[in-house]
């Protein structure tokens, strides 16, 4: 079975993968870009029984344009978010998922997307293309 680990900058904290990520995506919200201090933040993500966490994390709680409520976890040390979590209160299907920053990936030439979100937001000079959903 496939492993990949993800971690902060300092290697404190890690989350290791295991298996094929249910979802990957690109998202153009607000919260996304300022998260990844870019013009959109791609992530994948995966159920929370095949990821293992190492290390200590701080969270920070934020409530997304849809409403969901996203727990970020990021390292006391460095400040680098390395997972995140969304409570599904208006959609259910993140549940029980874990998210992983694609640039917190030790090795982060997997990722493919398969959704672009938030597109009422994305930038005019960003196109994103290939075999995707747009959203």
């Amino acid at each position: 079975m496939m492993e990949r680990t993800a971690s902060c900058r300092c290697g404190q904290l890690k989350a290791t993968t295991r298996g094929e990520p249910v979802r990957m995506s690109v998202c153009h919200c607000l919260n996304c870009k300022k998260r990844s201090g870019s013009a959109f933040a791609a992530q994948a993500r995966w159920p929370k029984a095949d990821v293992g966490i190492e290390g200590r994390s701080e969270t920070f709680i934020k409530v997304a344009d849809s409403g969901n409520r996203a727990t970020f976890h990021f390292c006391p040390e460095c400040g680098s978010d390395v997972y995140y979590e969304i409570d599904g209160k208006f959609d259910d299907k993140f549940d029980d998922l874990i998210a992983v920053p694609l640039g917190a990936f030790d090795d982060p030439y997997f990722f493919k997307p398969g959704y672009s979100v938030w597109e009422s937001r994305k930038h005019h000079w960003v196109e994103v293309t290939g075999d995707i959903e747009h959203m």
